[in-house]
């Protein structure tokens, strides 16, 4: 009978063991497959340098990058230049190197504009992004995790995107419809 007691208690004792080891490698696989999901998640890529400038248009906005056949958001431009037609308005177009805020783009009789919160509306590009002779000056993205970015607060759109369209209309009404905030950032309003 002692015998029996100690078999017993050793093997309760080893299959206490194993479920903890068991528990433990679950355990393990779970925060492999948590790690592994959000660091697919975190490799998402939020923005797309266009030429000539390399300024970033948003992927994460489905209404300015709609997702193509395969179920990949492109942008619905291809280049941001001066005469560039934007199918919907406003654009959004980012300059992370030298910015904290994007630029809003629109259409003009005199080639695409841009608005920015503390200079108003402007011509397309902004001087800077080209040289003396009026050529490209790409900006040089290999500084910055620019394939990483978050994509624009949706509080940052909704205190400028309104001001924007609003500066813009009041100067070229016959350009209306615009995009609002909610269209741009991809929310449904219920």
């Amino acid at each position: 009978m002692i015998k029996k007691s100690v078999y017993s208690k050793r093997t309760l004792f080893s299959t206490i063991t194993l479920m903890i080891i068991i528990l433990a490698i679950v355990s393990m696989g779970q925060l492999v497959v948590v790690s592994t999901s959000h660091a697919a998640s975190s490799t998402t890529i939020n923005w797309w340098p266009l030429p000539p400038y390399n300024t970033l248009w948003p992927l994460w906005s489905p209404t300015l990058s709609p997702l193509n056949a395969l179920g990949i958001p492109q942008p619905i431009v291809s280049s941001l230049t001066k005469s560039t037609v934007l199918p919907v308005q406003p654009g959004l177009t980012w300059d992370p190197v030298n910015l904290k805020y994007p630029w809003l783009l629109y259409n003009t009789p005199s080639g695409m504009v841009y608005y920015d919160p503390f200079y108003g509306i402007n011509l397309w590009p902004p001087s800077y992004l080209k040289n003396v002779l009026g050529a490209p000056l790409p900006l040089n993205l290999s500084t910055i995790l620019w394939s990483t970015l978050l994509p624009t607060s949706t509080a940052w759109l909704a205190a400028n995107v309104p001001a924007a369209n609003s500066t813009y209309y009041t100067s070229y009404p016959q350009f209306a419809p615009l995009l609002t905030t909610s269209a741009i950032a991809g929310l449904t309003l219920i």
